[in-house]
């Protein structure tokens, strides 16, 4: 692979060394993450093209679908190259709604962590996220059981490294008491900066910080402002927002998500865009 000529370069998650300009699996299943999706060649060939790209970091779920993006990873991409990290995430599920209860008791977890061995074809996950929180913020209380969960199951080898995706500092720390944590998925982007502090913190810590919906959230002010300073880099923005993600912090791992190999070819080139010290300035007060 090459990743060293992609936008960011490396990130060392744990001993894992991925691409910091990743790719997120979600969009390959169908509407609204919820069944196949209508062209699964064209999924496939997303996720190979990925590869050839030089990412190295895949973001997926076995509840994308459900069970669909991973089915689609195994089939495009099985047996792995050897530098291909898969990171997944449990603790939700789908329902015939397409809703997303929670799945945090213990015998949920070491089902999902079983699904996701048995769809992806693997015999240990590279790293696996507790999801804990809502839609698009943690939820506060403990975390101790379920993470304990994980840790047991890393500790009989069938995860080698563990995350946590939408929570707060507080059991970023509880999680940390029971066992290492090498990523932390939460939201967060331009306009959405409650995470700061965290970024910040994970980053003097040398742990992955992956935020997701890096244009979500947005009021109509902060989005006119943003498209402002797009139009004066003649970049669209999506391209300022993941290219202002990879600058914020070198701890920063990039996982947008498509269907299109043409729009992936678009994300790898948006994360590369320059940003000059007046754009930066103006994006940093956006709020």
């Amino acid at each position: 692979m090459t990743s060293t000529s992609l936008p960011g370069g490396t990130f060392r998650m744990g001993d894992l060394p991925v691409t910091r300009m990743g790719y997120g699996a979600m969009q390959l299943a169908g509407p609204h993450v919820f069944g196949p999706p209508a062209d699964r060649a064209a999924a496939v060939a997303v996720l190979r093209e990925a590869v050839d790209l030089g990412i190295n970091h895949i973001d997926t779920a076995d509840f994308y679908g459900p069970y669909v993006t991973n089915e689609i990873i195994r089939e495009a991409l099985h047996p792995y190259p050897d530098d291909l990290h898969i990171v997944t995430k449990v603790g939700a599920l789908r329902d015939a709604e397409g809703n997303w209860p929670q799945a945090l008791a213990p015998e949920q977890l070491r089902q999902a962590v079983r699904d996701n061995l048995d769809r992806l074809g693997l015999d240990v996950l590279d790293a696996v996220n507790l999801r804990v929180g809502g839609f698009d913020r943690p939820t506060p209380g403990s975390i101790e059981e379920p993470f304990t969960v994980l840790a047991e199951l890393q500790q009989q080898g069938l995860i080698k490294h563990l995350g946590l995706s939408t929570v707060n500092a507080e059991q970023v720390a509880e999680a940390q008491s029971i066992a290492p944590v090498v990523c932390v998925q939460n939201f967060y982007n331009i306009a959405n900066r409650d995470d700061d502090p965290l970024v910040d913190s994970l980053a003097a810590q040398g742990i992955a910080y992956v935020p997701y919906f890096p244009l979500g959230g947005f009021s109509p002010l902060q989005s006119e402002e943003m498209h402002a300073v797009a139009a004066r880099l003649e970049a669209t923005p999506m391209a300022v927002a993941l290219a202002w993600l990879l600058h914020r912090s070198p701890n920063i791992l990039l996982i947008p998500g498509t269907s299109s190999v043409a729009h992936l070819r678009e994300n790898v080139a948006a994360a590369a865009l320059a940003l000059p010290d007046d754009a930066l300035t103006e994006l940093n007060i956006i709020d």
